[in-house]
């Protein structure tokens, strides 16, 4: 069996790789890297040219060729290498009949917890009543982003209060029997983010999630080790090295790798090794649809130390419908896929309708009454 052709598909805002063999098998992945899906498409390019006439099976040895091809690192690259990995164990789980989790080293739990992304409720009363919806349907962890609208021009008292107020009630809507999640998106600056990360501690967070800039691994790892509320990051780290280094400066609790952008199925299975090794829990980072959210699953179901799975509704939305998945949600969470392969087919029909939506990243970071720039999300 040979690789046929390698295919780059934009599908809205998401950038998918279709491969096929010339047995007639495909596969299909894709690219966390959102911000620069163009970038990854110009990598996709540059790999089409060695792995047509390879034989698709030999995973391993395809992510290390083209991650090392040339002398050139960092988010867009693991985002292409990621997205064909991915399309790769798609074609090795349907040539052996069988779904991506039984190669990776077979079934661990029988059905995947999922955390709600939430949204944002415009007063603690409206966030109160998502909670409880939520709770209601059957999640047993949710998530939420705290800070207001605005956030970069209030003074820390204020912004610590408003905060607080859509995290407690948060907690009240959801009760005890959920698990919250605070997402910062790495908006804050370390000091202001210790003092809100304190304030939350009796709310009882499972974490808080990316209070900082990524730009300093260290310093992610150092905030950790200042507060008592347990810490997680990574979504937008792209390598084993990365994490390592994240775990060995001493934080976080929890890692959470995107496998749209760590490397695929092949280099996350690593990561939570490494994660596991200091009793680090694994949340896969996830919102870009049903492809990331099939592989994301393939993952969860073979490791031992994953927690919870990020979801996002939009997958049910009728404009995820080109993707034809398997795995259909019971309250808040998802079956182990039976399918061979990843369980996830382009809806051909709906595949020539699809059109490229490039995503606006001037809109991204806020900006201050004074002009400056604050923390990009």
């Amino acid at each position: 069996m040979k690789i046929e052709s390698v295919e780059g598909l934009h599908i809205g805002t998401s950038y998918v790789v279709r491969v096929r063999t010339d047995t007639g098998l495909t596969g299909i992945g894709q690219t966390a890297c959102w911000g620069y899906t163009e970038a990854v498409a110009g990598i996709v390019d540059k790999f089409r040219g060695y792995l047509i006439g390879q034989n698709p099976m030999r995973i391993e040895y395809h992510w290390q060729y083209m991650y090392r091809m040339g002398p050139f690192r960092g988010s867009a690259l693991s985002g292409a290498v990621s997205a064909i990995d991915i399309a790769l164990w798609d074609i090795k789980g349907k040539h052996f009949q069988a779904p991506i989790w039984e190669l990776l080293g077979g079934r661990y739990r029988d059905r995947i917890r999922l955390h709600l992304l939430m949204g944002g409720g415009d007063s603690p009363d409206q966030t109160l009543q998502i909670a409880r919806a939520a709770a209601e349907e059957g999640f047993t962890a949710v998530k939420l982003d705290p800070l207001p609208s605005g956030y970069q021009d209030m003074t820390q008292s204020r912004l610590i209060a408003t905060a607080r107020d859509h995290v407690a009630a948060t907690r009240e809507g959801a009760g005890q029997d959920v698990d919250v999640i605070v997402e910062l998106h790495r908006k804050l600056t370390p000091m202001v983010a210790i003092a809100l990360t304190e304030s939350l501690a009796e709310f009882q967070p499972l974490f808080v999630e990316d209070p900082i800039q990524i730009d300093s691994i260290m310093s992610q790892g150092e905030i950790a080790q200042r507060v008592t509320v347990p810490i997680a990051n990574g979504e937008r780290m792209h390598s084993i090295w990365e994490f390592r280094e994240l775990l060995s400066h001493g934080g976080p609790q929890y890692v959470r790798p995107d496998v749209g952008l760590a490397g695929g199925l092949s280099h996350c299975k690593k990561i939570a090794a490494v994660a596991e090794s200091y009793h680090c829990a694994v949340v896969t980072h996830n919102f870009l649809g049903p492809i990331l959210t099939a592989a994301s699953v393939h993952l969860d179901t073979c490791i031992p130390n994953f927690i919870t799975q990020e979801y996002s509704k939009s997958d049910e939305a009728p404009e995820n419908n080109v993707f034809r998945t398997v795995l259909k949600r019971s309250g808040g969470y998802l079956p182990v896929p039976e399918a061979p392969g990843l369980g996830v087919e382009l809806d051909e029909t709906l595949l020539k309708t699809a059109t490229h939506e490039s995503r606006d990243l001037t809109q991204v970071p806020d900006i201050r009454t004074d002009g400056s720039i604050a923390e990009a999300g």
